[in-house]
């Protein structure tokens, strides 16, 4: 028998990202932590080394979207045109309008971290995700990334319905609130594909656990990258795919 019922959705919407007025990117994603977006997405994109290069910051709703408008520096902002690239992203690809074969696999910066977890700590901070995630328990449609510590526990999360938009807003947390990436963990409700090993990078996490499988590719990238890929992190164990040095080795025998 139907029953009538109603149940929250979650919303996406168009957003530009925008440098000096000229459009750069245009993503479709959930319009929360919009300002973390921008800081992320500049800082994950290579755009910025730092977020102090954003003069100002401007979130505009127009009649298509909205519109993240940010003010660079003259020399900041030709730099940037020698470069750049327009996407037209979905939720599900971040890679979507690249313009070159090359792009898909830039060369990206290696993560030296010496920081070391253990089974515990893995299982521990993949356990501090669901709690967190006020937007997925009301739709049950959105991804999380968060940021987790030894010594803090879970320091940031932010949701989205895309999984790379996730991560960007949090990268934006992060550098907004000056925590070093290389501190921690990153830990991602998703599978993790190319993009997402690609933003780790860009902002220096040294260790990525995600309750999915990764992709070949991804674990390629992590690989050369330097990042501890952790995949199918549950209740009853995970797997290492890259980089197993960080996870304390007189522990691992007991890794699932």
């Amino acid at each position: 028998m139907a029953i009538p019922g109603e149940r929250m959705l979650p919303d996406e919407v168009p957003v530009a990202l925008t440098y000096n007025r000229d459009t750069y990117a245009v993503m479709l994603a959930s319009p929360i932590d919009l300002e973390d977006f921008a800081i992320g997405f500049s800082l994950t994109e290579g755009i910025l080394l730092q977020s102090a290069e954003i003069d100002d910051l401007e979130i505009v709703s127009v009649e298509t979207g909205i519109e993240l408008r940010m003010t660079l520096a003259p020399d900041l902002a030709l730099a940037l045109a020698t470069r750049r690239r327009r996407l037209a992203g979905a939720t599900g690809c971040g890679l979507c309008g690249i313009e070159s074969l090359a792009e898909a696999a830039r060369r990206l910066p290696t993560v030296e971290t010496s920081g070391k977890f253990s089974p515990a700590d893995v299982a521990a901070a993949m356990a501090s995700l669901p709690a967190a995630q006020a937007l997925n328990r009301a739709t049950h449609a959105v991804h999380a990334a968060g940021f987790w510590t030894r010594n803090a526990g879970l320091v940031a999360l932010r949701e989205d319905v895309g999984r790379h938009n996730a991560l960007d807003k949090l990268a934006g947390a992060l550098a907004r609130s000056g925590v070093a990436p290389g501190e921690g963990m990153l830990v991602l409700s998703s599978r993790v594909s190319i993009e997402l090993i690609q933003k780790a990078a860009m902002i220096g996490i040294g260790v990525l656990a995600a309750i999915s499988s990764p992709t070949a590719l991804a674990v390629r990238q992590a690989e050369a990258a330097g990042i501890t890929l952790i995949g199918v992190a549950r209740s009853d164990g995970f797997e290492v795919f890259s980089h197993a040095d960080r996870i304390e080795p007189e522990a691992l025998a007991d890794v699932g």
